[in-house]
């Protein structure tokens, strides 16, 4: 990725333009180099693409802070995209369509032909993109999983084969767009193309419309996938399946499904990106003359050693027992063993009577013995006998 130029030097902004800056400043740059206005210029091309794919990263907050800390290196399967390198000019037209304000940017210069309300020819749309929210455990983050999801979108009205219009009756081209379903609109040396009001877009009006959809054309079904999770990954995250989107009104490709990822806390290990955090009790014994303990990873128990003289707070890292990177599959994360020392609440008679001597030895003031309810009710009742007792010795 050496020969790739910088996104903000292809746009011309500082590294700390605001998302306004950086959208005039590739407004004006697909204005200057745009095919129709350079015709048969392979360097205005060359230019008009270099700047799509810069606004298409510098656009999004996630990519562009990825930009920003890795460079080209660090947008390459990203899931979800990245940097993505357009190579026909229909793939920026699809991809930027409504940014000028209006429905097709291939034809904002007049390239389409036609004129008045009219336009062009319209080009088939893709259709609109679906969410799903996924909710994962992190176990099954760490090694990746299948999940069915279950989701509702559009196909075509069996009755009426997408129409929109009761069997026997036919939709009417629309008057006011001449059945283009777009209309242009002049200003200045721009000719935006938009989705006619009239029609919305769809070049016809049913006048007789379909008992079975209502004249939409499409009806509702349910709709059950399986999709690959990968290991590694984490919340925020996304899984792109392609084709399984809305379909397309204008005869173009159907949409994607995106997952949204969440990964659920476990009860015993906290994530920091690929690293975990285990915290593990151990005894003042433990501490201070060392052991042998198990504690637990994401693939069953491990034995660890702790040394003598471990402190409250102190860790120890098992290496590559952490999270593995969702686009290869090694683990490249760490398991963080925090020790805290477990204080009990009651100790028997022989482990107080040994660290009372031991209090002794160290020359530590600790509260004295107390007494049970027994030994309280004892002296209430009878007074005398501890001062008789010490008279006596």
């Amino acid at each position: 990725m050496a020969d790739k130029r910088d996104y903000y030097e292809i746009l011309g902004v500082a590294r700390t333009a605001t998302h306004a800056q950086i959208s005039d400043a590739y407004r004006k740059a697909a204005i200057k180099n745009h095919p129709d206005k350079n015709p048969g210029d392979q360097a205005a091309i060359r230019r008009f693409k270099d700047a799509a794919e810069a606004f298409e990263v510098l656009n999004d907050a996630e990519k562009r802070s990825r930009y920003d800390k890795f460079g080209h290196a660090g947008l390459g399967g990203q899931s979800g995209g990245g940097g993505r390198h357009f190579s026909d000019i229909e793939d920026i037209f699809e991809a930027f369509g409504d940014f000028f304000g209006g429905g097709s940017f291939g034809e904002m210069f007049g390239g389409g032909g036609g004129g008045g309300r009219g336009g062009g020819r319209r080009r088939p749309r893709k259709g609109d993109d679906l969410r799903v929210d996924v909710a994962i455990d992190l176990i099954e983050a760490a090694r990746g999983c299948k999940k069915t999801i279950r989701f509702e979108r559009s196909r075509k009205c069996g009755d009426c084969e997408g129409s929109g219009a009761k069997p026997g009756s036919i939709a009417q081209p629309c008057s006011y767009c001449g059945g283009r379903g777009q209309v242009v609109q002049q200003a200045g040396i721009l000719r935006v193309q938009t989705t006619c009001p009239a029609c919305r877009g769809a070049g016809s009006v049913v006048k007789d419309p379909c008992k079975s959809c209502k004249g939409g054309g499409y009806v509702a079904e349910q709709v059950a996938r399986e999709v690959a999770i990968p290991g590694g990954v984490d919340t925020g995250m996304r899984i792109r399946v392609p084709g399984e989107g809305q379909p397309s009104p204008s005869g173009g490709p159907s949409g994607d499904c995106y997952c949204f990822l969440t990964v659920r806390e476990h009860p015993l290990f906290q994530r920091e990106g690929a690293h975990l955090i285990c915290r593990v009790p151990i005894g003042y014994t433990q501490a201070c003359l060392g052991a042998e303990i198990e504690v637990p990873t994401l693939d069953g128990r491990r034995e660890v050693k702790i040394p003598a003289g471990t402190q409250p707070g102190d860790i120890l890292t098992l290496r590559g027992c952490g999270m593995p990177d969702p686009h290869g599959g090694r683990r490249v994360g760490d398991l963080h063993v925090q020790l805290d020392l477990e204080v009990p609440k009651t100790l028997a008679p022989k482990q107080e009577k040994l660290l009372r001597e031991l209090a002794e030895v160290e020359h530590t003031n600790v509260s004295p013995h107390r007494k049970n309810f027994l030994e309280r009710l004892r002296d209430y009742l009878m007074p005398g006998d501890d001062a008789e007792q010490e008279k006596a010795s």
